[in-house]
């Protein structure tokens, strides 16, 4: 038995992988994560579909194996790329233990589809060579740890975090102006780019009415200025 996580892309069905296309037009039974998964990516199907939202782990395992005993192709598809926050190592563990062998696929987060909107690069010679990638304390997580990895000074990326982000502004250890961008949807048809610093972000973030579903990036990439030509590209 084989069950395959496939990573769905930031929200345009165009950015799914090709190996993860081909995996969902051959299954017979695609289990995939709510309103985070673009619909347009379930139409035209042969298989039968199912949201997981509101589901416990134990109502979708047990539907994966009996689909998977039944001979069906089962393909579980979840928003971006399933290694960021994706929680798929609590939902391999049982899944193993009965003896189903598991295979990720890839996909695009929504790291990177904000930094094409932004059209930047989250590495930027002379600007920052390191990329952060965390989340706000919350629901799920007791303690962050924003105000430390901030004075790394680098790229920031902030999941997860838009409903809190006047504390999280607050929190880190940089200067008033320190440039910040927030990506609504990236990809969607419907995305929404508002860009300041630590000192109004929250503000403007506000005003809109966003409070889930966006990245932050916080970091002197954002201004797309101060760095220097890369070795590949260095004067010869």
């Amino acid at each position: 038995m084989r069950l395959y996580f496939v990573g769905a892309g930031p929200g345009d069905p165009d950015l799914i992988t090709v190996k993860g296309m081909r995996l969902l037009s051959e299954a017979d039974l695609v289990i995939y994560a709510g309103s985070l998964v673009n619909p347009a990516l379930l139409e035209g199907l042969k298989a039968e579909t199912m949201d997981s939202n509101g589901l416990s782990l134990e109502a979708t395992t047990a539907r994966i194996i009996a689909a998977l005993r039944a001979g069906k192709k089962v393909v579980r598809l979840h928003s971006g790329d399933p290694s960021l926050y994706g929680a798929i190592l609590e939902q391999m563990k049982p899944l193993e233990e009965a003896g189903v062998e598991v295979v990720v696929v890839p996909g695009v987060s929504s790291l990177f589809a904000s930094a094409a909107a932004l059209k930047t690069q989250l590495t930027l010679k002379g600007v920052s060579e390191s990329l952060i990638v965390t989340r706000p304390a919350g629901t799920t997580l007791e303690k962050d740890e924003l105000r430390a990895l901030s004075r790394h000074n680098t790229t920031m990326a902030v999941f997860l975090g838009a409903d809190r982000i006047r504390d999280i502004a607050d929190s880190l250890d940089r200067p008033a102006e320190t440039p910040v961008a927030v990506v609504y949807h990236a990809s969607w048809p419907d995305e929404r780019i508002l860009q300041g610093t630590l000192a109004d972000i929250a503000d403007k973030v506000d005003a809109a009415g966003i409070s889930k579903s966006a990245l932050i990036l916080v970091g002197g990439v954002l201004t797309r200025n101060g760095f220097r030509r890369s070795h590949l590209y260095r004067d010869r």
